[in-house]
């Protein structure tokens, strides 16, 4: 889980618009390229990433003077993908296959239970977990609204209750945030969330009558042989190892080393460590016969490790000016829970969502004079101050946000492009970025935000 270190503190004063360009360039290549130059993208996309994210690093280091944002950046970003890559050695050495037939009552079942996973095991670490199971469960009908609906709800919505469902509140719970505070606050929006999207695509899939086995007696034979596999327990215990190692952070352990950085920061490396060599160790010993059953092939994770270096290099510019327009006195002004809500959602989903809840949180402490470095001060906003109440309601509002919007795009949250990935390489043909958004997020996902919204925040 990244650091999330980027705050309004560190905002840089001369940081140039035109900088957001390679961002933008980024971000319509990701979009575009898979419709109208498959194969050019295909074969450059490593190339073109890395070279993107590498201009932006050389512009930061020679022009702006400025190696702190490179750093942190680094950091965070050698944190993510190794996390992301541990997790996916992890989940490629467990095979897990049901012999039933896919029904969406089924179906809608294994979404909830994802839901529920993730915030045992993370969002991460649960989609890697189910999607290749989801996936040959539904390999006669299979369709990419199921696995848009997986991103929804396993990928995202679901890892709202406790701090080790999503890194944004993985990073509250760092700064002060109780363990149990998702949990006693987030639950009536993640029910209404959760339980809204499995709605939504329980009657979406009573419509896919593809693969269904139409003759009541051959359907009983095939659900009398419904069948269970399970290979690959001792990837259980890898998969804790690494899950567990996210909890040592040298911010929370002084007794942790750790490196020091400009401004207190500690960047964390034994953690780091521990995950890599978990996974070495992880696929060395994994059972072949489940890698095998999974097809299992570096492709995915590699796709995703590169093309995140150049989102998270060349996203510096866009962190840090939308941090310094979120600061000026005039949009202080008008932030009130439904703003933090709406704009913290918005961020989130075109950003990493784990520095924009850092920064969203950073600023509505800001406004009551709190300090966001201060673990008392984090407590104190999170129970509801006394003389302003509505704090408690700007935490929650921020923490939905930067959440639930995490599913709008592909790049909204680390699982998001990682499903997509798999999902691909097992023969899906997922939709590319802007028909993912126009077809999916903004027709099934857009109306549960305002739902939660209206329920909730409003």
């Amino acid at each position: 889980m990244p650091n999330a270190t980027v705050l309004l503190s560190a905002t840089p004063p001369d940081v140039p618009g035109f900088l957001i360009a390679p961002f933008a360039i980024l971000i319509g290549l990701i979009a575009t390229g898979p419709i109208f130059f498959a194969h050019f993208w295909h074969k450059n996309f490593k190339v073109i990433s890395v070279g993107l994210g590498l201009l932006v690093l050389a512009y930061y280091l020679f022009v702006l003077h400025d190696t702190h944002m490179p750093a942190e950046t680094l950091a965070e970003y050698a944190s993510f993908a190794i996390l992301l890559s541990a997790l996916y050695v992890a989940a490629g050495g467990i095979y897990i296959n049901a012999n039933a037939n896919a029904t969406p009552l089924i179906n809608v079942g294994i979404l909830f239970l994802g839901a529920v996973l993730a915030n045992f095991i993370g969002t991460t670490g649960a989609s890697l977990l189910l999607i290749r199971p989801f996936i040959r469960l539904n390999n006669h009908r299979i369709k990419p609204y199921q696995i848009v609906f997986f991103i929804f709800i396993v990928s995202n919505a679901g890892g709202m209750l406790t701090p080790l469902g999503d890194p944004p509140l993985f990073i509250g719970f760092l700064k002060g945030i109780p363990f149990f505070w998702t949990l006693q606050h987030l639950f009536t929006p993640w029910l209404l969330a959760v339980g809204s999207l499995c709605t939504i695509f329980f009657f979406k899939d009573r419509l896919n009558k593809e693969g269904f086995v139409p003759n009541p007696a051959v359907k009983a034979r095939v659900e009398a042989k419904t069948e269970f596999y399970f290979t690959g327990r001792r990837n259980l215990v890898w998969l804790g190892v690494i899950i567990g190692a996210t909890f040592l952070n040298p911010s929370s352990y002084e007794w942790l080393p750790y490196i020091p950085m400009e401004g207190g920061v500690r960047v964390s490396f034994v953690r780091e460590v521990i995950q890599l060599s978990a996974a070495i160790l992880c696929f060395k010993f994994a059972s072949r016969t489940a890698l095998n059953g999974n097809h299992f092939s570096f492709d995915p994770i590699m796709e995703v490790v590169f093309l995140f270096f150049g989102i998270f290099f060349t996203m510096m510019p866009a962190l840090q000016l939308s941090a310094e327009l979120a600061s000026s006195p005039e949009f202080a002004a008008k932030l009130t829970p439904s703003v933090f809500y709406w704009v913290t959602g918005s961020l989130s989903g075109i950003l990493d969502n784990a520095p924009t809840y850092a920064n969203f949180l950073s600023l509505g402490m800001a406004k009551y004079d709190l300090n966001y470095a201060n673990v008392a001060n984090v407590r104190d906003f999170a129970a509801g101050l006394s003389q302003a109440p509505e704090t408690l309601l700007i935490l929650e509002a921020i923490s939905i946000g930067a959440v639930l919007f995490g599913a709008m795009t592909y790049i909204g949250n680390g699982p998001n492009f990682m499903v997509k990935a798999i999902a691909e390489q097992a023969g899906v043909k997922m939709p590319p970025f802007f028909q993912y958004m126009f077809k999916y997020s903004l027709i099934y996902l857009l109306p549960v935000l305002f739902l939660v919204w209206v329920l909730v925040i409003l």
